[in-house]
């Protein structure tokens, strides 16, 4: 492994590859690592789409050390992700299952908390119309997607497959087999046969914009929350 000081100097760098190596470098050394990473996660506690600081909490989140515990608990209360809402949304429990990394069940909550942002009939049928994700407000799909981002360090959310998309020309047969939805000629069968953990290809969640048909993600790909991206 290499030095402490010299990972403690690469952490603070401002590639994110490189500070995503230096996190499990550190995490290596529960002694003197841990000291490092926790120290390095307070000095950027404002920035919160450091995926580096995100794959710091997982692994912290997880940890039983009741000094660890009493750290996240003054530190980062409420996670590191800034869990705006237009519309009065709690978050929380989504943040808390992608820190478990239980993506499966993330994945079925953030479908619950789109159908809460589209009104009482999407909540009744438990899925989403096409026609009413133009009204699900920005904040709240960037923050959706901002979760997923952290918890996979960048893998995983609706933007990383909306940029799949893009760089395959807006083409959507290309889009479902480079996320791994579908193979040949055949689906990706739920929910045995996707895959719920980082080993998964890029994008390939979440499945929260639905399985099958183009509709839906199709909308989501459209609506204003990636503006800036363009």
């Amino acid at each position: 492994m290499q030095d402490i000081s010299s990972i403690n100097h690469s952490i603070y760098s401002e590639s994110a590859k490189s500070q995503l190596k230096s996190v499990e470098q550190l995490l290596e050394d529960p002694e003197s690592g841990l000291k490092v990473l926790m120290d390095w996660m307070v000095s950027i506690k404002e920035k919160s789409d450091n995926l580096a600081l995100g794959k710091a909490y997982q692994a912290l989140y997880g940890n039983s050390d009741p000094q660890v515990k009493e750290f996240l608990a003054h530190n980062f209360p409420s996670g590191v992700v800034t869990l705006e809402s237009a519309s009065g949304i709690d978050y929380q429990p989504l943040q808390k299952l992608l820190a478990q990394q239980d993506f499966q069940a993330a994945d079925i909550l953030t479908l619950q908390k789109m159908c809460e942002l589209a009104g009482a009939s999407a909540i009744e049928r438990k899925w989403i119309y096409f026609t009413e994700i133009i009204n699900l407000p920005v904040v709240d799909l960037r923050t959706l997607d901002r979760l997923w981002l952290m918890a996979s360090e960048g893998k995983f959310g609706f933007s990383v497959q909306r940029r799949i998309w893009l760089s395959q020309g807006k083409n959507y047969i290309k889009l479902w087999s480079a996320i791994n939805w579908k193979s040949g000629n055949t689906w990706t069968r739920y929910p045995n046969e996707f895959t719920w953990d980082l080993s998964a290809p890029r994008g390939h969640l979440p499945l929260a914009n639905q399985l099958r048909g183009v509709r839906v993600i199709d909308a989501i790909f459209a609506h204003p929350a990636w503006n800036t991206e363009e």
